[in-house]
């Protein structure tokens, strides 16, 4: 080997840029946490080339003083932290003052900036990947700073190479916008490319134009499916909006998490929120969301991870499950009533920029259940849907919608007819009502026997012959931990070994199911997660299975109070807008898109 000597300063620095500079986008998110720290009112980005060629990145925030600019390319010089005190409690976006140099070392930098407000002329600081080489000179600026970013990888070709096509370079660039946009609503952004206008975002003031921007960024139709969201703990807050099930995506392309304010990608709270989803969800589809944890800044490390995508939180499981609780909760207290509540107000906001524009509404068509003779009839017709569980709603007379006052109208209206013995066709005061009965009773059966089995508790039985499982001494060591746990899980696991389990007794519900890879799973879930709901997850499939064995067929023909009966359950029933299996169990149209299939009002 040869001998050990010291790397030259841009060397150095050009190590740095592979782990700070990926890509074009990698430098606009750097100097856009820089002009966020600076206090920004207003930032203007302009790319050229997907990047490549040119990214300059304007603020009108603090500036930076003319001594310090020679200062402000040098490694590790920052003005965000001092000591070792500030590093345990970081509060800015950027600290580790790598990011002007790494950049320099591989382009022609060029930075302005001013910091008075008297139209004094500012200073310009330029470098071209020379070896801390900096020359100033005055250049005319208003107050706050201008970064040039020129020919990137122009001194190292290898990594010019592994660009993509301009296109994907902009893409990425944009992505990196949005995500700073959804970080600050209080910033206004505006992204050029190639001289042309991509985005144009104002400052959000009010909580209309935070949805607006939103809106704008993830698309109007994640607003019109999204629920908004806001809990708090002493020490943990949560807020924002997350998209309802039936707006799930084919790929993770549309999750924003942000801690503090910085956007991130955290394992941890990536499986907590999809647990949240899991009882509503198809497998392999991904929830949307755009969601903001605020907490001590004390109680998160961000100092892991070179470009800070990645946090560590000092007391992860408490993070987990305040997520997780919120999230499952919010899904859980959607019903018919909301997303109801939630179309009149899209139809109302006519201005609003993610609603649609409406179209001129013909009156009610007057449509209605006829009303029953007489209750006694309507509870002896209602009996047959009964049979299959336990009476939950009174069977009760159903009136005329139009004998009805609106504010009195259930959410999912009156039943009008069923379809093929699959569909109920029902009207409310927004319209029509389509019903998928099957999928519909089978959340209803679904949640009612998880209430019975979340009351009686879990009945656990002992194994004949207690089952040994060869582990790892840390998994080992982890079970004797967590002894509490597992027995709350129904498991009763005992330490008989190094590197060695054996399993007594387990929930009577599990007892024909694979045992040794359901503890292994609870293993691997705690020692990663700090919690595991493994063995909820399998009570729950199997729950879901008699539910859905247990349900109305169908080609089941149900009379009208029958019907009645089903949609009032669906009224009072957790997640009942999906089935057990994630598909939708009813869809609205409202008067407007039935005038429109029939060209009504044109």
């Amino acid at each position: 080997m040869s001998r050990i000597k010291l790397l030259s300063p841009r060397l150095v620095n050009q190590i740095a840029a592979g782990e700070v500079v990926e890509r074009p986008a990698s430098v606009v998110k750097e100097l856009l946490e820089n002009s966020l720290d600076a206090g920004t009112r207003r930032i203007e980005i302009d790319v050229e080339a997907g990047g490549a060629k040119l990214i300059r990145v304007r603020d009108d925030g603090e500036g930076v003083a003319a001594e310090e600019l020679p200062l402000s390319l040098s490694r590790h010089a920052t003005s965000k932290i001092a000591s070792l005190e500030d590093l345990e409690r970081v509060s800015s976006l950027g600290f580790r003052g790598e990011a002007l140099a790494s950049i320099s070392s591989v382009s022609r930098l060029s930075i302005t900036s001013n910091t008075a407000d008297d139209g004094s002329a500012g200073q310009r600081a330029e470098s071209a990947g020379r070896d801390m080489e900096v020359e100033l000179k005055p250049a005319p600026h208003p107050r706050g700073t201008t970064v040039e970013v020129r020919d990137l990888f122009f001194n190292t070709p290898a990594r010019r190479k592994f660009l993509r096509t301009e296109k994907t370079e902009f893409n990425h660039v944009e992505e990196v916008v949005k995500r700073q946009a959804l970080s600050r609503y209080d910033v206004g952004f505006q992204l050029r490319h190639n001289q042309r206008v991509v985005h144009q975002l104002r400052r959000c003031d009010t909580q209309a134009e935070r949805e607006r921007r939103v809106a704008s960024v993830c698309g109007p139709a994640f607003m019109e499916q999204a629920l908004y969201i806001e809990t708090d703990l002493p020490e943990l807050k949560l807020w924002g909006w997350v998209g309802l099930p039936t707006f799930s995506r084919s790929q993770a392309d549309l999750q924003y998490f942000f801690v503090n304010g910085r956007v991130i990608k955290d394992r941890l709270i990536a499986h907590a929120i999809k647990q949240a989803y899991r009882d509503v969800l198809y497998h392999g589809r991904h929830p949307a969301f755009v969601l903001y944890l605020e907490l001590d800044a004390a109680l998160v490390d961000v100092n892991v991870h070179p470009t800070k995508h990645e946090v560590r939180f000092r007391d992860g499981r408490t993070v987990h499950d305040f997520i997780f609780r919120a999230l499952h909760r919010a899904l859980a207290d959607v019903r018919p009533s909301d997303a109801l509540a939630a179309l009149q107000q899209n139809e109302a906001a006519t201005a609003s920029p993610f609603a649609p524009e409406s179209t001129a509404m013909q009156g009610a068509l007057g449509w209605g259940a006829p009303r029953p003779a007489d209750t006694g009839q309507v509870q002896d017709s209602v009996r047959g849907y009964r049979e299959l569980y336990a009476p939950a709603t009174a069977a009760v007379a159903m009136p005329r919608l139009e004998d009805t006052a609106a504010e009195d109208v259930p959410p999912l209206g009156y039943a009008l007819a069923q379809l093929q013995g699959i569909y109920i066709l029902a009207e409310n005061s927004a319209g029509l009502v389509l019903v998928d009965m099957h999928a519909a009773h089978e959340r209803i059966t679904y949640e009612r026997m998880k209430s019975a089995y979340g009351t009686e508790g879990i009945r656990c039985q002992p194994l004949l012959v207690p089952q040994t499982v060869a582990v790892s001494q840390r998994e080992a060591e982890c079970a004797e931990s967590h002894t509490e746990l597992f027995a709350e899980l129904g498991l009763r696991v005992e330490r008989v070994g190094e590197e060695a389990l054996v399993l007594r007794e387990v929930p009577v519900a599990l007892r024909d199911s694979e045992l040794e890879p359901l503890l292994r799973d609870v293993l691997s879930d705690l020692l990663e997660y700090g919690t595991s709901d493994r063995i909820k997850a399998h009570m729950d499939e199997i729950l879901s299975s008699m539910a859905c064995h247990g349900s109305v067929r169908a080609n089941r023909r149900l009379t009208v109070p029958e019907m009645n009966a089903l949609l009032r359950d669906m009224e009072a029933t957790e997640r009942s807008g999906q089935c057990n299996h994630g598909r939708p169990t009813w869809t609205q149209l409202s008067l407007e898109e039935l005038d429109k299939l029939f060209l009504r009002g044109r």
